[in-house]
């Protein structure tokens, strides 16, 4: 069984729907009033309730022949519901992926392939880190949605206080400096716990590495290589400008709690979590602003992994031009500009950053997103999330271990599971 929200009423109204192949509903293919609907699996918090309201009501308006059916769909266990649906019958005609699930999803063979809509959806200028993984094999199945990346978060009266601009730091060597300077009197510099490894991806991609190379079909752990070795030489400086704990991530604690006891000028999030921060401490609301992470240099910002969705079409959809409309609509111009300011989200294209202008947090986001990445667009590495030895690796050099060695054995590690994940 699969329930489906309805859009449209002001109640919850769940709708049990035998899911087995063969089976038939004769009311999701029309509306009963010659209209053509659509049913569309939308994430949780993609969008707000008011925004739904107002996009539907202005999709319908312009395309009077079709009617738009938002179904809310929670992130816990979407990949296996998304998989089961693409393999039956009854699959919705657009669903939201988060950007690195489509390999997964494409590998299938479940998705419409969109390569030849690339153009008509402007993908001159979409964000690299949502276009890539909605890219398989040389074909686009995911077209760009939002997006979202990390930021540094800083106490501005601290920083004030220290006599930093926060405005004037635009290169690494600029913010280790401002660090070093903030990183006295009990204060600490930056809180940056040892495995945040997602930073540590940014720093490599900003020397020229990855997190992992493919040739010739096979995947294989590129943590060992020379510029891979230089983002954690990096990491490892900044990380021992505060007192994050070498064995664990931002969750363990909570660095949002840790910026909360006034101890600490500096943590790398989303922007969401200056919010978390004042929730725990209100005494700091005013006190918090917003730069990109920095680069190796001034003219380019730091590397940073772009989160975020991309929006598919299954190929068991029996509405494919509607649901191209939909996408189009969504992710055109005066859509995502509404729904950036709505949400606090980075456009899917870099002409639309402008949007967030008057917001700080998504304005530093869409700065960083210029330079956003994404994880190793292959099916396998869901195999080395779930283990992350990237996590492992870290921790076994910020405590001592030989970077090289470390580095080599860790890449073995993501070389067998990417492989075996595949």
């Amino acid at each position: 069984m699969k329930y489906r929200l309805l859009a449209g009423g002001s109640a919850l109204v769940l709708a049990a729907v035998l899911s087995a192949c063969g089976s038939s509903d004769d009311s999701s293919d029309s509306s009963g009033d010659g209209r053509t609907s659509i049913d569309v699996w939308l994430m949780r918090d993609s969008v707000s309730a008011q925004f739904q309201k107002e996009f539907v009501r202005g999709f319908e308006k312009a395309h009077p022949g079709i009617r738009a059916r938002i179904q809310i769909q929670e992130w816990d266990g979407i990949g296996e519901k998304i998989t089961a649906a693409l393999a039956s019958n009854d699959a919705p005609d657009v669903i939201e992926s988060g950007n690195t699930q489509v390999a997964q999803f494409a590998q299938s063979g479940g998705l419409l392939d969109l390569s030849d809509k690339v153009d008509e959806l402007n993908g001159e200028d979409w964000l690299k880190g949502l276009a890539e993984p909605g890219a398989y094999e040389g074909k686009q199945y995911g077209i760009p949605y939002y997006a979202a990346n990390r930021v540094v978060i800083y106490r501005t009266d601290l920083f004030e206080k220290a006599g930093i601009d926060a405005r004037a730091i635009k290169t690494r060597d600029q913010w280790i400096a401002a660090t070093e300077k903030l990183n006295k009197g009990g204060t600490q510099g930056i809180y940056l716990p040892g495995q945040m490894w997602y930073a540590l991806a940014g720093f490599i991609w900003d020397e020229g590495g990855d997190l992992a190379t493919e040739s010739g079909g096979k995947w294989q752990g590129a943590l060992d290589t020379p510029q891979a070795l230089r983002g954690m030489e990096f990491y490892g400086r900044l990380q021992a400008l505060g007192k994050g704990p070498k064995d664990a991530d931002e969750a363990d604690p909570p660095q949002a709690d840790v910026m909360a006891q006034g101890k600490v000028a500096q943590v790398i999030s989303t922007p969401g979590g200056a919010n978390v921060v004042i929730e725990k401490n209100p005494e700091l609301k005013g006190k918090l602003g917003f730069f990109p992470i920095p680069g190796k240099t001034a003219d380019t910002p730091g590397a940073v992994f772009t989160g975020g969705s991309d929006l598919v079409i299954p190929t068991a959809s029996g509405k494919q031009e509607a649901a191209l409309t939909f996408i189009k609509e969504l992710t055109g111009d005066t859509w995502q500009k509404k729904l950036a300011v709505a949400m606090s989200y980075v456009p899917n294209r870099t002409t639309l950053a402008s949007a967030v202008a008057a917001d700080p947090g998504a304005a530093a986001m869409a700065v960083g997103a210029a330079n956003g990445h994404a994880t190793p667009n292959t099916p396998g590495w869901a195999a080395v999330e779930a283990e992350n030895p990237v996590k492992d690796y870290m921790t076994a050099v910020l405590t001592g271990g030989d970077p090289a060695k470390e580095a080599a054995d860790a890449s073995a590690d993501i070389t067998r599971a990417m492989n075996s994940g595949s």
